[in-house]
């Protein structure tokens, strides 16, 4: 994909005639979102660009699924819920939502990512400028203080730049190209539409032409990593990814009532599988055992260190129970002694 010379005015006349009007499908997996879902599927069924809503729904509480329904209301006929297919993971969710969508655009969206009105507007004409071709297009991810989120514009990941990472090498020297760290909400977010080599897929919007490229999701990617995977198969394919600053989508993380440490299981796995899927013959296998065993011990270490919290945790509360009932008791003998 290339750039157009100079600006186009298809971009104003598009938005103002509608040509976008109902062309795009949300696809949302869910397991276990909370309140916050119902809050994403409304801001997506609130965009005049969005012809559906699709929510697959890898596990939540039947309750909060007719709740949906009936906050729709008249928009209900565009929500589909996709359901009685048990937690599939993240990527077979994606392939599974875009089978039932309808729209010419696919829109994949986290279920705790908000979109503020005008959003799908915003990402779709900031694509108005590059000829078209294989693309995707994802918006500035922040936090509920304003600040950017670290994911939403990224570095390609390779065991190089994980192991940089990981070791934390890059503070040796942090503005060296050498040492460029994966995120990179730390450095100045561009002003305009700009490539970059990995999105979040937290909000990744794309023709369905695009999706069907490469064949969706790699599923063997039950959760995590998969939008970094995609990223680097589209590219190779020939499509281009873009970033955007003009539209902020409000991305609440950790809402899911799932295990963290299983969570964190599926990312150790999820990131082995991706090298060993792009970079086995690219690298020495000594150094990539290394990584390996990076990303083993960084798990191990959350695992402890989770547990020792957990621990703590309990024998403080016990503490504060015992302390507690030290009290009543001091208090009763008080007043057997007065009597």
């Amino acid at each position: 994909m290339t750039r157009r010379e100079g600006k186009s005015s298809h971009k104003a006349s598009s938005q103002e005639e509608g040509l976008f009007a109902r062309s795009v499908s949300v696809i949302i997996v869910s397991y276990w979102t909370g309140p916050i879902l119902a809050r994403s599927v409304m801001s997506a069924l609130h965009q005049s660009e969005v012809r559906d809503v699709i929510i697959v729904d890898n596990g939540n509480p039947k309750e909060d699924l007719e709740r949906l329904k009936t906050l729709a209301g008249e928009d209900a006929q565009r929500l589909k819920i996709l359901t009685d297919h048990g937690n599939i993971g993240y990527a077979a969710g994606c392939n599974h939502g875009v089978r039932a969508a309808e729209g010419k655009y696919i829109f994949i969206l986290n279920p705790d990512a908000i979109l503020p009105n005008g959003s799908v507007g915003k990402l779709l004409a900031a694509v108005d400028d590059w000829a078209d071709d294989l693309w995707m297009i994802g918006g500035k991810l922040i936090n509920s203080d304003g600040s950017e989120q670290a994911g939403s514009r990224r570095n390609a990941l390779t065991p190089g730049s994980a192991f940089i990472e990981m070791t934390q090498i890059w503070r040796i020297a942090p503005k060296h190209p050498m040492f460029q760290r994966f995120n990179r909400h730390q450095t100045p977010c561009p002003k305009e539409t700009v490539k970059m080599p990995v999105i979040s897929g937290a909000c990744m919007l794309m023709p369905r032409k695009s999706f069907d490229a490469i064949g969706g999701m790699d599923e063997r990617y039950f959760l995590h990593v998969e939008d970094v995977d995609f990223c680097l198969r589209l590219g190779k394919a020939g499509g281009t990814i873009l970033f955007t600053p003009d539209a902020e989508i409000l991305h609440y993380k950790s809402t899911s009532r799932a295990n963290a440490m299983r969570i964190e299981y599926r990312k150790l796995r999820s990131i082995i599988i991706y090298f060993q899927t792009h970079f086995e013959d690219q690298y020495p296998k000594p150094f990539l055992w290394l990584v390996y065993g990076l990303v083993w011990l960084g798990f191990c270490f959350r695992f402890v260190k989770r547990a020792l919290a957990r621990a703590f945790g309990i024998i403080g509360l016990r503490r504060r129970r015992g302390v507690r009932a030290l009290q009543r008791a001091k208090a009763i003998d008080r007043k057997r002694a007065d009597r």
